[in-house]
C-alpha cells in the first residue's frame, strides 16, 4: 500500500519507525524539508498541509492517508475521499475536531459528558459572562499544544481571551487529567489502552510527566472506558484517538478534548505495551488485526522541552547519565533547532513500582536538559 502522511514533526517520525515493520511505501508532506520526518520515509513531499491543492496532488495518487496534526485542509481531504483514497481518521471526524467549537457541540448533541461551554465569537462578548467565571477560553481554530487556552478567573482576565470564535467553557474542579487511547477499526471493532495520568507544567501549560495506568478507582475507570469508547464509536471514524479527560473531587469524568491521531500520552506504548500506538494505527491502515494494548510493564514519561532562555542549534547535556539508568528508554525527535518550550524529545521509563516511576521521572527532568551554544540575549 501506497499512504501518505500529512506532517512531518515527531509524531510522523515514530509512525515511519513502526512503518518500516510492515509492507507499506510512505509518503510525508510537510513545509520543512529538515522536518523530524524527512529522512525516514520512501518519498518526501515539501508542501503546505493546509493548502487544498498541495494536499489534494499529494494524495490523489495514494491508496490512504493519515495525519499528525489537525490542522490540515479538510476539503482536499473530502475531495481525495470521493475519489475511493481512504483517509485515517475520515474527513469528517477531523472537521469536528480541529474546531472547538463543533467538538464541543458534537458532545452535546451525543450527550457525551463535557464541561458546560458558551460560545463567544469575539473578546468583547467576554463582559456578558462574568457571572460564567471561572472559566477556560480555547479558541475555536489553530490552538495547538497548550497555545490557544487562557485561564480567566475575573473580569480583569478578560484582555487574555481570544478576539476570535471561541470557547468560555466552565472550569472544572479537577482532581485528575487523564487520557484514554482508542482504536477503531473499518469493521468498527475497537481496543482501549490502558490510563494514563497527566501531570502538568503549569507555566507552560504543556505535559510534564505521565504515568500508565493511572492510579483511578475501578468505577471511574470504567465510567472513563465507557465514555471515551462512546466518543470514538460516534465519531464515526476508523484510527486511533486520545481522548483526554478530567476527573472531578467527586470522582466524576468529563471528556476535555479529543485528538484524531497518535498522541503524546499514548508515546509510552513503545515500550510499555504490547502494541503501540503507532503500530496499532499501520494494523488500522492495512487491515490487520487490531494488537494488543495490554502493558508489559507500568511507564512514565517525560518530556524533554528546549530549557528557557536557549535558542539556536540543540545542546543536550545530561544524555548520557540518563542512559546509564536501568529501563530508561531515550527518544529524541531529530529537531535542529530549540526554543524554550519545544518539545525536543520524550524519555520512557518502566517500573513495576509507581513511586519509582515517579523517582525516576524527576530526576530525569533534572539531569536532562535542551540548551544552545548560546544563551538568549
Amino acid at each position: 500500500m501506497k499512504v501518505g502522511i500529512l506532517g512531518g514533526g515527531q509524531l510522523g517520525r515514530m509512525l515511519l519507525q513502526s512503518a518500516a515493520n510492515y509492507p507499506v511505501e510512505t509518503f510525508v508532506m510537510e513545509n520543512d524539508a529538515n522536518c523530524p520526518s524527512a529522512h525516514l520515509c520512501h518519498h518526501f513531499v515539501q508542501g503546505n498541509i493546509r493548502d487544498f491543492d498541495s494536499v489534494y496532488h499529494f494524495g490523489k495518487n495514494l491508496d490512504a492517508l493519515t495525519i499528525e496534526i489537525e490542522a490540515v485542509n479538510v476539503e482536499a481531504l473530502e475531495k481525495l475521499e470521493s475519489e475511493g483514497v481512504k483517509v485515517f481518521p475520515n474527513s469528517a471526524a477531523i472537521k469536528i475536531i480541529k474546531n472547538k467549537i463543533l467538538q464541543k457541540q458534537f458532545y452535546s448533541a451525543y450527550k457525551i459528558p463535557s464541561p458546560e461551554y458558551i460560545v463567544t465569537q469575539n473578546v468583547s462578548q467576554l463582559n456578558e459572562h462574568l457571572s460564567f467565571l471561572p472559566a477556560v477560553h480555547k479558541i475555536g481554530m489553530g490552538g495547538y499544544d497548550g497555545r490557544g487556552v487562557q485561564l480567566l478567573r475575573k473580569s480583569e482576565d478578560f484582555s487574555k481571551g481570544f478576539d476570535a470564535p471561541s470557547v468560555l467553557e466552565k472550569m472544572v474542579d479537577i482532581k485528575k487529567e487523564i487520557a484514554l487511547m482508542v482504536a477503531m477499526n473499518e469493521k468498527g471493532e475497537t481496543t482501549i489502552y490502558p490510563s494514563a495520568e497527566m501531570l502538568f507544567d503549569p507555566v507552560l501549560n504543556l505535559l510534564d510527566f505521565q504515568i500508565s495506568p493511572a492510579d483511578l478507582p475501578e468505577q471511574t475507570l470504567w465510567k472513563a472506558e465507557a465514555i471515551a469508547l462512546r466518543v470514538v464509536k460516534e465519531l464515526k471514524s476508523a484510527g486511533i484517538f486520545a481522548v483526554e479527560m478530567f476527573v472531578d473531587q467527586n470522582n466524576e469524568v468529563w471528556v476535555n478534548e479529543t485528538a484524531p491521531r497518535v498522541h503524546n500520552s499514548g508515546h509510552h506504548t513503545i515500550e510499555g505495551n504490547y502494541c503501540s500506538q503507532f503500530d496499532m494505527l499501520w494494523r488500522v491502515i492495512l487491515g490487520y488485526p487490531l494488537g494488543n494494548t495490554d502493558p508489559i510493564l507500568p511507564s512514565a514519561i517525560v518530556n524533554v522541552l528546549g530549557a528557557e532562555n536557549f535558542s539556536g542549534k540543540a545542546v543536550y547535556k545530561g544524555l548520557k547519565d540518563v542512559l546509564k539508568i536501568d529501563n530508561v528508554f531515550v527518544h529524541l525527535y531529530g529537531k535542529q533547532d530549540t526554543k524554550p518550550g519545544r518539545k525536543m524529545g520524550h524519555v520512557t521509563i518502566l517500573s513495576n513500582e509507581r513511586q519509582e516511576l515517579i523517582h525516576q521521572a524527576m530526576k530525569i527532568k533534572k539531569l536532562l536538559t535542551v540548551e544552545s551554544e548560546n544563551a538568549n540575549g
